[in-house]
C-alpha cells in the first residue's frame, strides 16, 4: 500500500488540527500565559504541516504495510522530531528553558498517545490508498496501481 499526496496532505492537516490544540492547552497550562501558548501554537501550525507532510512521505518509503508497530513507530519517530521542534520554538518564545523543557516533556506522553491513534483512525479510511494489482494471470507483467 502506498498513500497519494493528497492523503499525506490530508493527514498531515488533521494532525496539525489535534496536535495544535495539544500544544495550546500544554503550553497553557505550563505558562500561565495566553499569549505565550496561541504564539507557540501558531509557529506550530506553520512548523509542523511542513514537518509532518515530509514525516508523512519519507515513511512511504521504509514500510507499505499497515501494523500497530508500523503506527507505533511513526509515532516515536514523529514525536522525535516534534519535540525538538516544540522545544526550540517555546524557547525562542518564551525565553525560559523551563518552559521549553517542561512543554516538550508533557508533549512526549500527550502526542505519542494521541498520534497513535490518528494513525490507527486514518488506516481505517481507504481514500488515497493504492496498492499494486497483478494486470496478468502469470504475473510476469508490469503491475498497475489502483488508487481508492
Amino acid at each position: 500500500m502506498q498513500e497519494t499526496q493528497a492523503r499525506s496532505l490530508m493527514k498531515s492537516i488533521t494532525w496539525r488540527m489535534t496536535g495544535t490544540l495539544d500544544t495550546f492547552v500544554i503550553s497553557f497550562l505550563i505558562t500561565g500565559h495566553v499569549a505565550y501558548a496561541a504564539s507557540i501554537s501558531f509557529v506550530e501550525v506553520i512548523t509542523k504541516l511542513f514537518l509532518y507532510y515530509v514525516h508523512e512521505r519519507s515513511w512511504t518509503f521504509f514500510s507499505t504495510k499497515e501494523s500497530h508497530l508500523r503506527s507505533l513507530t511513526k509515532g516515536i519517530t514523529w514525536r522525535i522530531t516534534g519535540t525538538l521542534d516544540t522545544f526550540l520554538i517555546s524557547l525562542l518564545i518564551t525565553g525560559e528553558l523551563t518552559y521549553a523543557a517542561s512543554i516538550s516533556m508533557v508533549e512526549v506522553a500527550t502526542k505519542i498517545i494521541l498520534y497513535y491513534f490518528h494513525e490507527r483512525i486514518w488506516t481505517a479510511i481507504p481514500w488515497g490508498k493504492t496498492w499494486q494489482v497483478a494486470t496478468s494471470k502469470t504475473a510476469s507483467r508490469p503491475l498497475s496501481k489502483q488508487t481508492v
